[in-house]
Order: structure tokens, then C-alpha cells, then sequence
């Protein structure tokens, strides 16, 4: 495995604490809309500024899994029917959706895993969307009929218009699908590579505790966030339960040829980052982090360096990013750790849930 030589980095730890106000440095963090007891996790952000916004599947506080915010309230998307609560037909509704993603064609793609509340997933309804933006109507369905589907559990996702490939990250897995957008045949990759996987030991940390079940047992998450660069050239992720951030050129990625050796030979280690759950990069190549104990929003630049653009106590499990082409940074706060799970069923969600956004750099 490569290392890249960087200028270092220098993380600001803080000590952690429950912060009940909130406390601001760097760029400000403006508040866009708030759901409620609506739990939000993914957003992705149009050309024109449409914002859409996916919620998990829950037996409380639930109604649909993806919004279009049209004057700061929800409104399902593409429509009602894809959102109905009874996922018994699933290949046409959403059981779980998790990720919304707007590709540099703008296309609205919609991940949905299929696996609400920890459940193994709904094989029939585990899908990727395209969604055409100028219609608002799903132009294809991916099926992924080609992974352990039973095992699956798909996260994130990013999208290649041109060379027409999409890349996903898939925590129980424990790796890395390449997905062919023109055949829709998938390729599942640097599975269990140390890059991909959980440091052993690992454990979360987060409002002065660690995040644990009512067992006892940690928050664990192997490959969780990724992005891509601006010219498609280089594949970055982590996983949230270790603190180093990899990248890999795509083209390894896209090579069927090579072996799997041939593949973790190419990763590289960009550095440590600290704990982190979500990431995006920007036309300027810079790569952005959510850093969940700081309550911090972080960046890498182009040239390796590890910089802060915010930092504020709202920013409780920052989650999810979308660039606007207004040039601010859209963020959905998830609150996971604060959720009944990992606080023996006590519920210490401070709501409501919000989207936020800060100016880019």
C-alpha cells in the first residue's frame, strides 16, 4: 500500500462534550430547513438548487423516504406511490432509501439498501434509481443481482456520467461495487482490504461516551463515506470505525483485468483524518469530512493539507454533503449516537432534526 507524501496534517482534538447551545468558529453554519422528529441521512443538491433529502425507515416518526424541500417543507419525490409505507411491492417503492446523490449530468440518483431498522434487507427491494430531473420520472433501475444480496448492505454511492460506471460503498461487505451503468453488471472490490475494513478494537467516542448498545457491543462500520475527484481520476473513502482516509485511482477500479492484489497495491494513504462518517469533494478538488467528535467540519486540499471550515455544536453526527451551485455546503445531521440504540432506549435527540449549509472555501 502506497503512502503519499503530504504537507501534515495538524487535527485539532478537542476534549469531548455534550453541547447543548450552539458554538460557532470558522465559517458559519446556517440552518436551510428542520424536519421535525423526521430523521434525516442523505442529501443531494440540483443545478437549479433543487434540494431532496432521504429519510430512514422507522416504525415512529416516518412517513416518507425522499423529500424535495420546496419552501422549507417536505414534499415526497418522484411521488407519493414510490413512498407509500407498505413496501410488500417493493420493486416499485422505497423500503429503506439511504443515499441521494445529483451527478455532474444532473441525474438524481436514489440508493435505497433495502434493510430498515438493522433488518436483513428486502432482497426484491434493494435498487439504485436514475431519476431525470427535467421529467422527475426513474429512467432506470439497477438490481444488483449480481452481489451476496442477502449480505448486502449498500451506503453511499458516486457516479461517473461519463464513462457511465457508478462506485458504492457497502460497510457489511466490507468493500467496494463498481457498478457498469450501460450492462448493469456489478464487480465488488478491495473487500476486506485494511483500507475498507474497521481497525480491530476500534470504538466510537462521541458526547463524552462511547457508543455502545444496551449489550454492550460498539457502533462498528467498515467503508462508509466516499467521494470522487472532480476529474473522476481518483476514488477516496474510509471507514467510520478507524481514523485514516485512503484514495485509489478509479482506473484500478474499472480494470476487471486486474487481480485483487493488483487493486490494494494501488491504494493509497492519504493520512489521518480522524473519525468521520460522510464525504464529498468540490470542483477545486478539495475533499471534505465530517468529524463527528469535534463536531467539526474538515478538508483536505489539493496540496495534502487538513483544514477546518467549521466547527459547532449543532453538528451532531454530521452525516451527509451535497455541493449547491450556490456555492455553500449542504449537511444533514443525523444524531444516530443520541438515538435510543446506543443509549440504553433513552432518547437524547435534541429536536428537531436540521439540514444545514456553510459558504465553501
Amino acid at each position: 500500500m502506497k503512502k503519499l507524501v503530504l504537507v501534515p496534517f495538524i487535527l485539532f482534538l478537542a476534549v469531548n462534550r455534550f453541547i447543548v447551545q450552539a458554538q460557532s468558529t470558522k465559517t458559519p453554519v446556517l440552518e436551510v430547513a428542520d424536519f421535525g422528529r423526521h430523521q434525516p441521512i442523505g442529501v443531494g443538491v440540483s443545478r437549479q438548487g433543487r434540494i431532496f433529502v432521504t429519510f430512514p425507515k422507522k416504525k415512529k416518526d416516518y412517513d416518507f423516504g425522499l423529500a424535495e424541500i420546496v419552501n422549507g417543507r417536505r414534499v415526497p419525490y418522484p411521488n407519493a406511490e414510490w413512498n407509500r409505507w407498505d413496501s410488500l411491492q417493493a420493486p416499485n417503492r422505497f423500503v429503506n432509501v439511504q443515499a441521494a446523490v445529483v451527478d455532474a449530468a444532473d441525474n438524481l440518483w436514489v440508493l435505497d439498501p433495502a434493510n430498515p431498522d438493522d433488518q436483513a434487507p428486502l432482497i426484491a427491494g434493494i435498487k439504485l434509481l436514475k431519476i431525470d430531473l427535467q421529467t422527475n420520472k426513474v429512467a432506470r433501475i439497477y438490481r444488483f443481482e449480481d452481489l451476496p444480496r442477502e449480505r448486502t448492505g449498500l451506503n453511499d454511492v458516486r457516479v461517473d456520467p461519463g464513462r457511465q460506471l457508478a462506485y458504492l460503498s457497502d460497510p457489511k461487505l466490507a468493500g467496494i461495487v463498481v457498478l457498469d451503468l450501460r450492462t448493469g453488471k456489478s464487480r465488488l472490490v478491495l473487500q476486506g482490504d485494511k483500507s475498507t475494513a474497521a481497525a480491530p478494537g476500534f470504538v466510537l467516542r462521541l458526547d463524552g461516551k462511547e457508543v455502545r448498545d444496551k449489550a454492550g457491543k460498539p457502533f462498528s462500520s467498515n467503508v462508509n463515506g466516499i467521494a470522487i475527484s472532480p476529474d473522476f481520476n481518483y476514488f477516496y473513502y474510509r471507514a467510520i470505525s478507524q481514523t485514516k482516509l485512503y484514495r485509489v485511482a478509479t482506473e484500478a477500479l474499472r480494470n476487471p483485468a486486474l487481480t485483487a492484489a493488483e487493486v490494494q497495491a494501488r491504494v493509497e494513504e492519504v493520512g489521518e483524518t480522524g473519525v468521520s462518517h460522510g464525504m464529498i469533494a468540490d470542483a477545486q478538488g478539495n475533499v471534505y469530512l465530517t468529524d463527528s467528535p469535534n463536531q467539526a467540519i474538515r478538508y483536505v486540499t489539493p496540496a495534502g493539507r487538513l483544514e477546518t471550515l467549521a466547527q459547532d455544536g449543532r453538528l451532531s453526527w454530521p452525516d451527509t454533503f451535497a455541493v449547491g451551485p450556490d456555492g455553500y455546503l449542504y449537511l444533514t445531521c443525523a444524531q444516530i449516537n443520541r438515538t435510543p440504540k446506543w443509549n440504553n432506549g433513552q432518547d437524547l435527540v435534541q429536536y428537531p432534526f436540521r439540514l444545514y449549509k456553510m459558504k465553501l472555501p
